[in-house]
């Protein structure tokens, strides 16, 4: 599987880019996360955000599966390079959506111990607030 297609690597360089004008500028940076690749026998997960003009290395969410998520930069060949047992490799999500900032992402991994759960926990919470009847406030 090829884990980053050119639609990927071009969504995740405008983030690259708009982070870039965003410091330049101080503003606040905070796009969710473009893609989610996975350890299909492990917990380890990653949600990147970003792809350096190197080509190789995304900032993102990594998860190792240790419980302690962390915000970071991290190496798109090492990934790839990576091999598992039953001549398996890391995987992309190909049904990731991801409604949440990666802000919100970092702070719910760190809190629930791992992306996989925080991931259970934001679709949950995403769920319940589509289904409340719409607000008649004045």
């Amino acid at each position: 599987m090829i884990l980053l297609t050119p639609e990927l690597r071009a969504a995740l360089s405008a983030n690259f880019a708009a982070s870039m004008e965003a410091q330049h500028d101080d503003r606040l940076h905070d796009p969710a996360p473009v893609v989610k690749f996975f350890n299909p026998v492990g917990a380890a997960t990653w949600l990147a955000t970003e792809l350096y003009e190197n080509g190789d290395t995304l900032f993102g969410l990594a998860d190792l599966g240790f419980g302690c998520p962390e915000l970071g930069c991290f190496s798109l060949m090492e990934i790839e390079a990576i091999r598992l047992p039953f001549g398996l490799r890391i995987e992309r999500d190909l049904g990731f959506a991801a409604p949440f900032p990666l802000s919100a992402w970092a702070q719910t991994a760190q809190r629930t111990g791992s992306i996989i759960q925080a991931e259970t926990f934001l679709n949950r919470a995403s769920s319940r607030f589509h289904k409340l009847p719409p607000s008649h406030g004045g």
